[in-house]
């Protein structure tokens, strides 16, 4: 099954394309490979979410933050490749935690990026990936998410 089926078989609608803040674009194409701008926690409508993850946020509403990420990440897929189905393989994510010093559970909110990912591509969705805190990041957002692609030939 193709990843544009799986989508819509999940009920799965992208978010519209997320706008740099900042002097960068969303992603860059080098050769066989898609690199991906770290991207929040924006909502369809614009909005997003942020907090202290382990202190206004929790584990369960990180880890749905994480998710959003991992839909706009989608997005920029698409709107770089023309389609979803061009992807071959999500090698690698990285995943930064807003969070309290003492938090703990990274591995735990990046899940609901890299879950997503295999939902939608199966075995080629599960990447390497790095789960770290974060002091702080741009507008107090809880999560930010940026993967690099394996471009299908």
């Amino acid at each position: 099954m193709t990843a544009e089926r799986r989508l819509q078989e999940l009920g799965i609608a992208l978010p519209p394309p997320p706008q740099p803040i900042g002097n960068y674009v969303p992603f860059r194409i080098g050769g066989p490979l898609l690199f991906l701008s770290g991207v929040g926690p924006r909502l369809p409508d614009g909005g997003i979410r942020t907090g202290k993850v382990g202190a206004e946020v929790d584990v369960a509403a990180a880890r749905d933050h994480a998710r959003l990420c991992g839909l706009n990440l989608l997005t920029n897929m698409r709107t770089a490749l023309g389609s979803l189905d061009r992807v071959d393989t999500v090698l690698k994510v990285l995943g930064m935690v807003n969070a309290v010093p003492s938090f703990t559970e990274h591995p735990k909110v990046i899940d609901g990026c890299t879950d997503l990912f295999v939902e939608i591509f199966g075995e080629g969705g599960r990447p390497a990936r790095s789960a770290v805190g974060m002091g702080s990041l741009p507008r107090n957002i809880s999560v930010e998410i940026e993967a690099v692609v394996l471009i299908r030939s």
